[in-house]
């Protein structure tokens, strides 16, 4: 898993509970599988692998995290439209979605509320504080033309310099957040479990 990784965090909920939501087998979860063995692996017949995100995920404090590396995350795409992935009070979750086959990429936030906000990426996350300073912090929220300080080519000069160091800036950002500490070498070598996620159909 190299390219255009997506992130979604959950807390208040169990590791394996957020994963069946998502639409995870419980046997093929118990089986702890390993990313990288995903090509190895047969799935029920009839099942088109094109219809099946291969994901890995992990825990981090009181965290669960999945990764996707289609270009888009599994919760995003279903969470208005299925209702097991609806975020739950209580339920903490934070979706960062590349949205490659559709842009913008964006940062979704339930904030225990049972209700999601969203943001494009280099946006300010104004309905949770702490969010918001911890992506500041990063350098993830760029200036815009609402927050009354910079001009239009002001604005415009400094995305095209820093366009392609938004990605970083904002997955830095949440990783504040949440806490999350993710080794990156685990990552790039598939040894975290792997998770079989149906595409939502929406």
């Amino acid at each position: 898993m190299r390219g255009s990784i997506s992130l979604t965090a959950a807390r208040g909920v169990g590791a394996e509970e957020f994963l069946v939501r998502l639409g995870a087998d419980r046997e093929q979860l118990r089986c702890q599988d390993l990313y990288k063995e995903r090509d190895e692996l047969t799935i029920s017949s009839g099942v088109d692998w094109a219809h099946v995100s291969r994901a890995m995920y992990g825990t981090c404090g009181d965290w669960v995290y999945v990764l996707e590396d289609q270009g888009w995350a599994t919760w995003f795409m279903g969470y208005r439209s299925v209702a097991a992935m609806q975020p739950l009070i209580g339920e903490e979750i934070v979706c960062l979605t590349l949205n490659h086959h559709d842009a913008p990429s964006l940062i979704l936030h339930a904030p225990r509320d049972g209700n999601v906000r969203e943001a494009e990426f280099r946006g300010d996350a104004e309905w949770s504080p702490e969010l918001d300073a911890a992506l500041r912090a990063a350098g993830a929220v760029f200036p815009s033309l609402y927050d009354g300080v910079s001009t239009e080519e002001e604005v415009e000069v400094y995305y095209e310099e820093h366009a392609d160091e938004i990605p970083a800036r904002v997955f830095a950002g949440v990783g504040r957040y949440c806490g999350l500490s993710i080794d990156r070498a685990t990552v790039q070598g598939g040894m975290l479990p792997l998770a079989l996620l149906p595409v939502p159909v929406i």
